[in-house]
């Protein structure tokens, strides 16, 4: 049973009916909205407190937001309504907003064999996994994403986490980590790790957060990041950072400047420096112990 986008654009006016019929629930009985032209001007924002700092404005085809205060609170007018109905699946989003707003749009039975029609998105993610010592640079194995989460999401590391983060002296608990921890290479697979013996780039890239005051914030902010999709995510093995790993396309260019665009994005977005040892495409991610990691249900096992 599906619904379209553009259907729902069509019926709402570029979207500004159903930016109006959230705002209308948070403050009834008031003009919400004041059209000139493709521009709205400033209106109340109930997801910053009800402040005037939300501005809506008609870009080609739909209509979109940004917030004067919250730099990171813009998107389409489909964003918005996820805020409102805390609906995340798309096809659920759409149809509430079709329930919702009686735009009376016809809902079409999808066909099963639609798939067949589409084109061929499978992808699988493989890196190469190496037993501790970091020192040992020969893979024991290659492994999908869904088995390196089922590693983490375990209690195959809790123990050596818990030791590490008892360790107040960084130089030793330096030493430890990279004598004791297991370690993999999201951004590909390797004969011997070293960035001259990679065997197939996995179109990974691994963004590391260190010493993060925020941690939970930035975790939720990337999740939702607007342009980057989240593949996987976990705490550090210290405890007080973050992995973050996405999708890149490397066929047409490399690795590290994919890299330095990306630490450029996160610089001006989220006003975060990252280590940039996620330039080597050859670099060591060790694994610890974290039950609340995410992994995109695109690599969950079958």
């Amino acid at each position: 049973m599906e619904i379209s986008r553009e259907a729902i654009l069509d019926k709402t006016h570029y979207g500004l009916k159903i930016y109006a019929y959230v705002l209308r629930q948070y403050y009834p009985n008031q003009t919400v909205l004041s059209v000139k032209g493709r521009d709205c001007g400033i209106t109340r924002n109930p997801f910053n407190g009800g402040k005037e700092t939300l501005r809506i404005h008609i870009d080609g085809v739909i209509a979109t937001h940004r917030d004067t205060e919250l730099k990171t609170f813009n998107g389409d007018v489909f964003d918005f309504a996820q805020y409102h109905f805390r609906i995340t699946d798309e096809e659920e989003l759409l149809h509430k907003i079709n329930q919702e707003l009686h735009l009376n749009l016809e809902v079409k039975e999808k066909s099963e064999l639609d798939w067949l029609n589409g084109p061929d998105d499978t992808w699988y993610a493989y890196c190469s996994f190496f037993k501790a010592p970091v020192r040992n640079v020969f893979p024991a194995e290659t492994m999908r994403l869904y088995q390196v989460f089922a590693l983490i999401t375990s209690d195959k590391y809790k123990r050596i986490t818990e030791d590490l983060r008892a360790i107040s002296d960084v130089k030793e608990a330096r030493k430890f980590k990279a004598n004791r921890f297991d370690y993999v290479t999201f951004s590909g697979t390797f004969e011997k790790r070293n960035d001259n013996n990679l065997l197939q780039h996995s179109n990974l890239l691994t963004i590391d957060f260190d010493h993060l005051e925020n941690l939970q914030e930035l975790r939720t902010q990337l999740l939702n990041d607007e342009y980057f999709e989240t593949e996987m995510l976990f705490t550090s093995p210290s405890g007080d950072g973050l992995k973050w790993i996405i999708r890149i396309d490397v066929s047409e260019v490399t690795h590290s400047e994919y890299f330095t665009a990306v630490a450029n994005y996160i610089k001006h977005t989220y006003n975060i420096e990252v280590d940039q040892s996620g330039k080597d495409v050859s670099r060591a991610c060790f694994l610890p112990y974290d039950p609340t990691a995410f992994l995109h249900k695109r690599h969950q096992a079958l």
